[in-house]
């Protein structure tokens, strides 16, 4: 058998670019010999002391909630129980537009949990700041990798590493691996650093 190469992605819960993208990376799952490995970023350490709409800001105030959740997780059960938690949470989040209806966050959270398996009072940890070093080094992990004008979601493939890709529709079977196959051969040439064009679509998960 051939050996699966491993693949970092580092995302917040409450992004829907980094939704898009790690449904695309299990369809790449399905076609290329890769293995997922998932990780916490957070938009709101990422834009801390930027100049942005307030409303913005408070949106990453609540999201950060959700990343103490999987933080949590995380520590309890281990790293392995981070994608299938993700999953569960990005499908109510984004697919059901439970991230439109903050006054039920926790519960979300708690159907999440229970979904994956896990103990529901962990979401509990939305209101703790008990896992904000975690949350930080894992965050300050993957930024590293790529520098600080970008966001997320981010990517590591052995030494290769770059933000994105940004896509509004998920690529399925060979055509997911196609995209993979291309983000590969730009990323891995060392003075490559930057292709894109203005967003005409919205994200959609279908």
């Amino acid at each position: 058998m051939t050996a699966k190469t491993p693949v970092d992605l580092w995302f917040d819960p409450f992004c829907p670019f980094a939704w898009a993208t790690s449904r695309w990376l299990l369809e790449v799952e399905k076609v290329r010999p890769i293995e997922p490995r998932w990780h916490l970023m957070s938009l709101y350490v990422l834009n801390e002391g930027k100049d942005l709409p307030e409303e913005y800001l408070q949106l990453t105030t609540r999201a950060q909630e959700i990343v103490r959740v999987v933080a949590a997780a995380r520590q309890k059960y281990g790293d392995g129980v981070t994608g299938a938690l993700y999953t569960e949470l990005g499908t109510r989040l984004h697919n059901q537009r439970m991230s439109k209806r903050l006054h039920l966050l926790r519960q979300t959270a708690e159907e999440a949990l229970e979904a994956a398996g896990l103990d529901r009072e962990l979401a509990d940890a939305m209101g703790s700041e008990e896992y904000e070093d975690a949350i930080r080094a894992s965050h300050d992990e993957g930024i590293s990798l790529v520098g600080q004008e970008v966001g997320t979601p981010i990517i590591r493939v052995g030494a290769n590493a770059f933000f994105g890709p940004v896509i509004t529709r998920i690529p399925r079977g060979e055509e997911a691996g196609r995209l993979w196959d291309g983000v590969l051969l730009v990323t891995a040439f060392e003075d490559f650093f930057e292709l894109k064009r203005s967003r005409t679509r919205e994200v959609r998960f279908d």
